[in-house]
């Protein structure tokens, strides 16, 4: 992984120097809450519903052994350890006092981390694949480009103060697993006719109140020039972008607005100055990012192991495990092992410091000291052998980290909601559990398959349920919490938003109003069919029917009293 140079430290340290001075000024009352806020964002500091919350960058989600000691060290020495991993490669902490943070970005600079970026009207944290540079149907590695990209971003002082917050994804295999048709620019790492590499541009993509999927204005760009494309997009915007209005800020309305195709005619004419330019990737420059991202030493071994094989032939739980969370590695006899922060009865995507702590020991062990965070919340050992699946297996069962529910209806994605967010209109975490526990019978989770729930507490959409099969809506109504059902949103090549399906379900109703909708597609698939396979077929008005069937029978009876 990329490690720092000395000005990268200096950069760094100099960071945690000035936002401590800023924050003695903030309380000497040098700085006003109004002077103090921006300062206090751009370094990954907000101030939630109960206490201050502190998010800290894990860019494109790539960590070593090192790092999540520190990460654990901060959650019990600073917060109440825990924390709280997020849907774009950042750890939360939801306790800290204001005046701790500039200590612990200290701790943080010592193994090369930061809180730099992660909130603020600026270019946040680039993410990726959480399996790239393994991934069996990678095209090109993203991460050299993700660091490069990552280092251009940081500190850029042209869009420090843009309309509004921004995100950038980038994809290097067949299947975009970095959800890229829904950020702000969606980068796809592409072969050109010729074999050379580059990327197919993406624009406008996002979710939150005005889900919108991204629309491509390039289809091929030669890599030596994503830095300065990505400044035309971001002049284009910074130029035009509406700064009246909030929730009109976005780059995806200014793209709404002017049409893709006149918003693509501006940046190519606005990239003409830049083309070309210092911001042109040399090959000298990609090398030298590149050599940080070398194979470990791998050993040559069969592609498959014998004890390994006739483990999983023997002991089921085991073999549920291995099915659920290892993915196909490019090198034989290795696999890809995502840890689950989603065991039923915990907040989705929460870890202790102890159990970072001993994730921390298995990375050293088992995949060279590296471990990777997913946008579904989870971390993930990149590079294990599979003649130690087993014994890695029974590790993480010991620490609560081995369920295996990976793209099952119980592996959730959930934000932190209404028990947290300043900005929730009702709570995430307790329908999560809700849902859990009804679905808490690993056999009947087998057989339903594959399913994806996302739940938000409010409209940012944190939680990314616009693109869950099941997505899941906190809303206020009249004071008090409901929560909207959409159906049919998918991330991948074929990305999708979900549709509403009707009015919006108490708190109490929400695990029956997922288990109706479960039967009907029990009811309704054909052999080997995926839920959202039978949805396509079937349409959305059986579930729909189904799922308020009781309302309308309710409603119904209501009305004869009444009349009575």
């Amino acid at each position: 992984m990329y490690k720092y140079d000395a000005i990268d430290r200096q950069l760094v340290n100099e960071r945690v120097a000035q936002f401590r001075d800023q924050v003695r000024r903030w309380q000497d009352g040098e700085l006003t809450d109004d002077e103090f806020r921006p300062l206090r964002l751009q370094n990954g500091l907000y101030v939630q519903r109960h206490a201050p919350m502190f998010r800290i960058a894990v860019p494109y989600g790539l960590l070593n052994s090192t790092q999540l000691r520190k990460l654990a060290f901060l959650a019990r020495t600073y917060d109440r350890g825990y924390g709280h991993f997020t849907t774009r490669h950042n750890l939360q902490l939801n306790w800290p006092q204001i005046t701790d943070v500039p200590d612990m970005l200290a701790h943080l600079a010592e193994v090369e981390m930061h809180a730099i970026q992660t909130s603020g009207n600026c270019i946040r944290n680039i993410t990726t694949d959480q399996f790239a540079g393994v991934a069996a149907d990678e095209v090109i590695d993203p991460r050299p480009l993700a660091e490069i990209l990552r280092q251009w971003s940081t500190f850029h002082p042209e869009f420090a103060f843009l309309p509004r917050k921004f995100k950038i994804a980038i994809s290097g295999t067949r299947e975009d697993r970095a959800v890229t048709w829904f950020h702000d620019i969606g980068l796809h790492l592409v072969e050109g006719p010729g074999g050379e590499t580059g990327f197919r541009v993406i624009v406008g993509g996002g979710l939150g109140r005005t889900p919108i999927r991204g629309q491509v204005v390039r289809e091929y760009l030669p890599w030596q020039h994503i830095l300065s494309y990505c400044e035309a997009i971001l002049r284009v915007y910074n130029r035009f972008g509406r700064r009246d209005n909030a929730y009109k800020a976005r780059i995806k309305i200014l793209v709404q607005a002017l049409g893709v195709e006149e918003f693509a005619r501006q940046v190519e004419a606005e990239w003409v100055h830049g083309k070309d330019g210092p911001a042109t990737i040399t090959q000298a420059e990609f090398d030298r990012v590149a050599a940080h991202f070398v194979a470990p030493a791998y050993e040559t071994l069969p592609a498959a192991d014998r004890e390994f094989e006739q483990r999983r032939q023997s002991e089921k739980a085991f073999a549920r495990w291995v099915d659920r969370n290892t993915h196909a590695h490019k090198v034989p006899g290795y696999a890809a092992v995502t840890l689950s922060l989603k065991p039923h009865g915990v907040a989705p995507g929460d870890i202790t410091s102890d159990q970072m702590d001993a994730v921390a020991g298995l990375a050293d062990r088992y995949s060279f000291g590296e471990l990777r965070i997913s946008h579904e919340q989870n971390i993930i050992l990149a590079d294990v052998r599979q003649s130690n699946l087993y014994a890695l297996w029974q590790e993480a069962k010991a620490i609560g980290l081995a369920t295996p529910n990976i793209g099952l209806l119980t592996g959730i994605i959930c934000c932190p909601g209404g028990d947290f967010c300043d900005l929730a209109n009702a709570k995430s975490i307790p329908i999560a559990t809700a849902i859990q526990q009804r679905f808490d019978d690993l056999d009947y989770l087998f057989d339903i398959g594959e399913i994806d729930l996302n739940i938000s507490g409010c409209m940012n959409a944190c939680g990314h349920h616009h693109v869950g099969h099941i997505g899941v809506l906190g809303v206020d109504k009249n004071d008090a919490e409901f929560y909207q059902v959409t159906l049919g949103g998918r991330q991948g090549n074929d990305a999708k938003l979900g549709k509403v399906i009707g009015p919006s379900f108490s708190a109490g109703e929400m695990p029956d109003v997922v288990d109706k909708i479960i039967k009907v597609y029990i009811e309704n698939r054909h052999t080997d069919e995926r839920f959202l396979d039978t949805l396509d077929r079937i349409g959305i008005d059986p579930f729909k029917n189904r799922v308020y069937e009781g309302r309308a029978h309710g409603r119904a009876k209501a009305a004869e009293k009444e009349a009575a």
